[in-house]
Protein backbone atom coordinates (compact mmCIF):
# COMPACT_ATOMS: atom_id res chain seq x y z
CA UNK A 1 0.00 0.00 0.00
CA UNK A 2 1.29 3.45 -0.37
CA UNK A 3 2.10 5.32 2.31
CA UNK A 4 -0.61 8.53 2.43
CA UNK A 5 0.96 9.71 5.62
CA UNK A 6 -0.89 11.54 8.80
CA UNK A 7 -0.91 14.07 6.78
CA UNK A 8 -3.08 16.13 4.45
CA UNK A 9 -5.28 12.75 2.44
CA UNK A 10 -3.75 12.23 -1.03
CA UNK A 11 -6.57 13.62 -3.92
CA UNK A 12 -8.02 10.71 -5.87
CA UNK A 13 -9.55 11.80 -9.01
CA UNK A 14 -12.83 9.11 -10.45
CA UNK A 15 -14.42 9.44 -13.47
CA UNK A 16 -18.08 9.88 -12.48
CA UNK A 17 -19.55 12.20 -10.06
CA UNK A 18 -20.24 9.37 -7.39
CA UNK A 19 -18.06 5.70 -6.35
CA UNK A 20 -18.85 3.31 -4.51
CA UNK A 21 -16.68 2.99 -1.44
CA UNK A 22 -15.15 -0.05 -1.65
CA UNK A 23 -14.23 0.38 -5.53
CA UNK A 24 -12.48 4.09 -4.42
CA UNK A 25 -10.55 1.80 -1.09
CA UNK A 26 -8.69 -0.51 -4.21
CA UNK A 27 -8.23 3.12 -6.96
CA UNK A 28 -6.67 4.73 -3.75
CA UNK A 29 -4.93 2.49 -2.86
CA UNK A 30 -5.93 2.15 0.58
CA UNK A 31 -6.27 -1.55 0.49
CA UNK A 32 -4.60 -3.84 -1.77
CA UNK A 33 -7.15 -6.28 -3.63
CA UNK A 34 -10.84 -5.17 -3.78
CA UNK A 35 -11.87 -8.43 -2.18
CA UNK A 36 -10.32 -7.00 0.77
CA UNK A 37 -13.16 -4.16 0.75
CA UNK A 38 -15.73 -6.13 2.26
CA UNK A 39 -13.41 -7.05 5.16
CA UNK A 40 -11.85 -4.28 6.33
CA UNK A 41 -15.20 -2.27 6.29
CA UNK A 42 -17.12 -5.26 8.20
CA UNK A 43 -14.44 -4.82 10.65
CA UNK A 44 -15.15 -0.91 11.34
CA UNK A 45 -11.58 0.07 9.46
CA UNK A 46 -12.81 2.60 7.50
CA UNK A 47 -14.32 6.13 8.11
CA UNK A 48 -15.57 8.34 5.75
CA UNK A 49 -15.75 12.29 6.70
CA UNK A 50 -14.57 11.12 10.36
CA UNK A 51 -17.63 8.65 11.06
CA UNK A 52 -16.67 4.76 10.93
CA UNK A 53 -18.17 3.09 7.69
CA UNK A 54 -19.07 -0.21 7.42
CA UNK A 55 -21.16 -0.49 4.17
CA UNK A 56 -18.77 -0.87 0.90
CA UNK A 57 -21.47 0.13 -1.17
CA UNK A 58 -21.73 3.69 -0.12
CA UNK A 59 -21.79 6.23 -2.66
CA UNK A 60 -18.53 8.90 -2.25
CA UNK A 61 -18.88 11.77 -3.67
CA UNK A 62 -16.48 14.54 -4.42
CA UNK A 63 -14.79 16.13 -1.41
CA UNK A 64 -15.40 12.69 0.96
CA UNK A 65 -12.74 11.94 3.01
CA UNK A 66 -11.84 8.28 3.04
CA UNK A 67 -9.41 7.45 5.95
CA UNK A 68 -7.77 3.82 7.02
CA UNK A 69 -5.07 3.44 9.36
CA UNK A 70 -3.67 7.13 9.43
CA UNK A 71 -3.86 7.01 5.70
CA UNK A 72 -6.48 8.97 4.26
CA UNK A 73 -7.46 10.26 0.80
CA UNK A 74 -9.94 12.50 -0.73
CA UNK A 75 -12.45 11.94 -3.51
CA UNK A 76 -11.72 14.41 -6.49
CA UNK A 77 -13.35 15.16 -9.27
CA UNK A 78 -11.29 14.22 -12.50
Amino acid sequence: MADHGAGSPVGVPIRDKVIRLGQFLKLADLIDTGSEAKWVCAAGEISVNGVVETRRGRQLVAGDVVTREGRSAVVECA
